[in-house]
């Protein structure tokens, strides 16, 4: 029996001050198979790399990420179907990545309208995007790295609603937040637009 390539395909994650909603970094591929197409940052996994190093390399050497911007990654999926690679069997595991503030060359797109990927990406990106939304709230790491230490709630409001698709309830959302463990709820308010009410601002406590 032939054996299965493994390598790590990676869903790095943006979503700066600025940012409406959270976007995740595609770049064209420079050779075969689908040379010029957009994907994922993807790399085989090296002998005796671990899971964490290879995603790191993936985001810097297919994204142009540089490696001081790359926050913390994690595991989101395992893509087994034995013809997603034409040149061979190949395993992928799925990663997270945050990215913090940088520049690349990199493509940024939202969940809500990602382009024509190659490989099987669009359906990795389509479970990563379920998967992520689980996670948040769930997974300090994750969401530590995309809000910041402190944010404001329309944030929170803005990074829920690019995950699930749907603009999630308010009360719903700071029952979420007033739940988790090492997040409080500052006397701080911020306006964040033009019209409205100044929102109130979380903070986690302790070290990251």
């Amino acid at each position: 029996m032939e054996q299965s390539a493994v390598s790590m395909d990676v869903v790095a994650l943006r979503f700066g001050p600025d940012d409406a909603a959270v976007t995740f970094g595609i770049a064209a591929r420079p050779h075969e198979p689908f040379t010029g197409q957009l994907a994922l940052p993807g790399v085989l996994l090296g002998r005796g790399e671990r899971l964490a190093e290879a995603a790191r390399r993936a985001v810097h050497t297919k994204l142009g990420v540089p490696a001081a911007a790359i926050g913390p990654v994690g595991q989101l999926v395992t893509f087994d179907e034995p013809n997603r690679d034409p040149r061979g069997p190949t395993l992928s595991i799925v990663m997270w990545a945050v990215t913090g503030p940088h520049e690349s060359p990199a493509r940024w797109v939202s969940f809500d309208d990602p382009p024509t990927l190659a490989f099987d990406h669009n359906s990795i990106v389509d479970a990563a995007r379920g998967l992520l939304a689980g996670l948040l709230w769930k997974d300090p790491p994750l969401t530590r790295a995309l809000l910041g230490d402190q944010f404001p709630a329309t944030r929170a409001v803005d990074l829920t609603t690019s995950l699930l698709g749907t603009r999630p309830d308010a009360a719903n959302l700071n029952r979420t937040l007033a739940g988790i463990s090492g997040l409080e709820k500052t006397d701080e308010r911020r306006r964040t637009k033009p019209t409205g009410r100044p929102a109130a601002v979380w903070a986690f406590t302790g070290d990251r």
